[in-house]
């Protein structure tokens, strides 16, 4: 993973939301190797994650809660003196929110005004609070339209998408004159790397059945088109917008960044790249017949970005192509089922 090794983070204390997730473990591992003392909200002790695997849970400080218990927000900000928070957690399935859109409403929505309104009654030691939304809370735009664009109205319709682009609204509002917090919020496309222990989504639930572990049945005609960007560039780029936030709160507070990596593939072509790396590409032809008459239903046809944006304020750009990124997942999943399977 290529990290930001600058000294900004160092004996920096920060609060990870949703820390036991792909993303927050990577990001994680990311601040724990620039000297931050890394501090993270877990819902359940589930420890079939990419934190505990790695064992990173050992030099960090676990909390056990609720991402809606604004008291328990509170102590934990105040006690432990948080500088920086990075909001991570959330319902993140399309497919459970279709299904129990109060649960998505609450964690997604309610979640982030808890936590908002937690840093807004301790805000002495916050420097930087980067609320992470999605590309899906811009909703459907033309194909034409294409790549979204930071100043594009929010016209979500899909339960998910809806809550997420409350609580990108939400968290703004905190950064308005009124409140002053320093916030600001990313929306990215899909990130996919190791530790993305979701199997709904399609990488890892690909990789899976290509290493031998599963059979990969599609859940569309493969037709739609999405962008993807390897975790790994997402925790360096995280850690550059929370350090330049904090060193210029006034200039970027309220601000929306975009980050993909404006290079639109179908989804057909993503399974492609996976059954070619992992020496699997006798059997694709099977999958594109699976595909043959499929619809997909709740989701967006055509979503990808660019990172025009944060390439001009931060120097930022993806140093992972898809194939390299593709492959080091392969990698770390043949490592982290083959010791599932043995366990």
């Amino acid at each position: 993973m290529k990290i930001n090794k600058a000294r900004f983070w160092f004996g920096k204390n920060v609060l990870i939301t949703g820390i036991n997730g792909f993303i927050g473990g990577n990001l994680a591992k990311a601040l724990l190797e620039n000297g931050a003392s890394v501090f993270g909200l877990v819902r359940n002790a589930a420890r079939d994650t990419f934190l505990y695997y790695e064992k990173l849970d050992d030099k960090i400080t676990l909390i056990k809660g609720d991402i809606t218990e604004k008291d328990l927000l509170t102590r934990i900000i105040s006690e432990e003196q948080i500088n920086a928070v990075f909001h991570l957690a959330a319902q993140v399935e399309v497919g459970v929110g279709l299904a129990n859109p109060y649960l998505t409403f609450e964690t997604n929505t309610r979640g982030t005004w808890c936590l908002m309104e937690a840093i807004r009654a301790c805000p002495q030691t916050i420097e930087a609070v980067v609320v992470a939304s999605t590309d899906k809370a811009y909703g459907a735009y033309p194909a034409e339209r294409m790549p979204y664009k930071e100043d594009y109205p929010l016209l979500p319709q899909y339960p998910y998408d809806v809550s997420k682009a409350c609580a990108d609204m939400i968290a703004r509002t905190y950064a308005n004159e009124i409140y002053r917090l320093p916030v600001v919020v990313t929306r990215f496309c899909n990130i996919f790397g190791p530790g993305q222990l979701n199997f709904s989504a399609l990488i890892p639930d690909s990789t899976r059945a290509c290493l031998g572990y599963g059979k990969f049945v599609p859940r569309g005609s493969g037709q739609q088109i999405r962008d993807f960007i390897f975790v790994g560039d997402v925790a360096d780029l995280y850690l550059r917008i929370g350090e330049h936030l904090a060193r210029n709160a006034a200039a970027l507070r309220g601000r929306v960044y975009n980050a993909g990596t404006n290079q639109p593939r179908a989804v057909r072509d993503v399974l492609e790249t996976v059954y070619r790396l992992s020496e699997r590409k006798q059997d694709f032809a099977a999958v594109l017949e699976m595909m043959k008459g499929r619809e997909t239903v709740g989701e967006i046809e055509c979503q990808y970005m660019d990172f025009e944006l944060v390439n001009r304020d931060f120097g930022w750009a993806p140093q992972h192509s898809f194939d390299d990124g593709v492959t080091r997942t392969i990698e770390w999943f043949k490592g982290y089922l083959a010791h599932k399977h043995d366990a």
